[in-house]
């Protein structure tokens, strides 16, 4: 089946989110739209779908117009959408899942789930996933769920399957399922739009690249491209896509957390005797899939939780049962996962969001009030060092973008003497060349001797800054290895597997092999230092 768009324009008010994107996505192919977060991918896909109304434009399946009112006629059309965030109910089973929205049912009304449960096994069959109709999701893994989403797609006979940012939840070992999968679609007809910014993963997988920045299609790429020409593209200018950071030196170990637990309110164990330490002038990366303990680690460090057993030393002081203002006064620079909730407040302007943590004290404080002036020019200058792009420092903090807003809370966050420097998802949502000088003002953090954590969905991310990689998973602490560790040792590790367990199954195959190097078992306080 081949998809045309012709002139999609979309647009929210006085917001243009796509500009007369044109496209065509031929059958059987594996069409890669790039870009960064926030150009208008998604939001393209949204209006393929029939969950948006473009502004302007048309949508063509083979050769001839089709107009959407919602979903159920994109379905009908033979287009289906995983979406980033899984649509599916967790206390549901496979089958109930798949059939929602197109249920059957039998004498007196009851539910037939029969035929269901046959489309899956089918289909389980075909392609190798390995499905049971009967499990319940909530049960299984997140690379099986995402199977789930795409078995509902080919249950109602998809012949366009969009993938919205499909690997952003998955480990290395599911990630390279997924694209095998994908193959197996490609050769079965089945033509594929793969929505992602990782430039490897769309050169590995891709037949046609189309980059999207700003709400344009700025130019179509052979998968054999250059990976700095597709970066190039997707921001507008050259960058560099390599980290130049030398070796750490550490120094003292001065942050250490001891047999840490944290608990909920219902007494359900979030994170369970976690141990490690940091020492000066390295940085710890945290790797794992979002939702296994990273943000309540964050949080737990910053005094954000009340259930908490175990020890938090920083500089020879102890800080569980501190308040927040307590720990960020004790040395703590803390960027959180999500800026715009947590890290800034976006009514207020930029100048006051770079003082959120100092405005009480000299020189940002006089008498009980700010001193406006030394906020106006601590502001011009931050805005020049850390490149961020506005009108003025006055404008609100919501008035600029997602790179521009991360610029500003690092700025706060560095701008002050630190004695533990934590940043979590630091490049969430930030364009390539934003990404590149963030890594180089982390770096000089640690350069400068600043324990340095790092907590990161992206795996690239954690092998580029960490000088040791620590590993969680379901609350728990898998091990903490060397930063020039293996994707595959991290992955495994990922799904679950202590790190000498995995480096053990990596070894297996062939005796004898140095694989990723030695690892610290799973619960060690230390691991190797790079």
């Amino acid at each position: 089946m081949k998809l045309e768009l012709r002139g999609i324009t979309k647009s929210f008010g006085a917001l243009v989110a796509n500009d007369h994107i044109d496209l065509v996505v031929e059958s059987g192919e594996i069409h890669s739209l790039l870009g960064e977060n926030g150009a208008g991918k998604s939001t393209l896909m949204n209006v393929l779908y029939g969950l948006y109304e473009p502004t302007a434009g048309e949508i063509l399946i083979d050769d001839k117009p089709v107009m959407f009112a919602g979903p159920a006629d994109a379905m009908a059309a033979g287009i289906g959408m995983v979406h980033q965030h899984f649509m599916l109910v967790p206390v549901f089973t496979v089958a109930e899942n798949v059939a929602l929205g197109g249920e059957t049912t039998g004498f007196g009304g009851i539910l037939n789930l029969d035929d269901t449960r046959r489309k899956i096994r089918e289909i389980s069959a075909r392609f190798g996933f390995d499905v049971d109709p009967d499990a319940l999701v909530d049960e299984l893994p997140v690379g099986v769920q995402q199977r789930v989403e795409i078995i509902k797609a080919l249950v109602r006979n998809a012949k366009i399957l969009i993938l919205d940012e499909p690997t952003a939840v998955l480990t290395p070992q599911e990630t390279d399922e997924l694209m095998d999968i994908m193959g197996q679609l490609k050769s079965n007809g089945t033509s594929i739009v793969f929505i992602s910014h990782k430039l490897r993963e769309v050169k590995a997988v891709s037949d046609t690249i189309t980059v999207i920045r700003r709400g344009k299609v700025v130019g179509s790429a052979d998968p054999g491209a250059a990976t700095t020409e597709l970066a190039s593209m997707m921001v507008g200018r050259a960058v560099s896509l390599t980290l130049d950071k030398a070796d750490a030196e550490p120094g003292e170990v001065t942050f250490k957390v001891s047999n840490l637990t944290v608990m909920n309110d219902a007494g359900q164990r979030l994170l369970n005797d976690i141990s490690f330490s940091v020492a000066d002038g390295e940085i710890l990366a945290i790797a794992g899939v979002q939702g296994n303990g990273q943000t309540e680690l964050t949080e737990a460090v910053l005094g954000l939780h009340k259930h908490i057993q175990g020890s938090i030393m920083l500089d020879g002081r102890e800080l569980v049962g501190r308040s927040v203002r307590q720990v960020l006064d004790a040395g703590v620079g803390f960027v959180p996962e999500d800026r715009q909730d947590d890290g800034l407040v976006g009514e207020f302007s930029i100048a006051e969001n770079l003082v959120l943590d100092l405005y009480t004290q000299e020189p940002y404080s006089r008498w009980g009030s700010m001193n406006r002036a030394v906020i106006a020019k601590n502001a011009k200058e931050k805005v020049a060092e850390f490149d961020v792009r506005t009108q003025s420092s006055q404008d609100a903090a919501d008035t600029l973008s997602g790179g521009n807003q991360q610029k500003v809370v690092l700025a706060r966050e560095l701008s002050r003497p630190l004695k533990l420097f934590i940043a979590s998802q630091p490049t969430r949502g930030v364009d390539v060349g934003s990404i590149e000088f963030l890594h180089k003002r982390i770096v000089a953090e640690r350069d400068g001797g600043t324990p340095v954590i790092i907590v990161s969905t992206e795996l690239d991310e954690v092998l580029e800054l960490g000088d040791r990689i620590a590993v969680l998973y379901a609350g728990r602490l898998m091990g903490i290895v060397p930063g020039k560790s293996s994707r595959e040792l991290l992955g495994l590790m990922m799904a679950g597997l202590p790190a000498d367990e995995a480096q053990a199954q990596l070894d297996a195959p062939a005796a004898g092999s140095s694989g990723a190097g030695d690892v610290a078992p799973a619960g060690d306080t230390e691991g190797e230092r790079s």
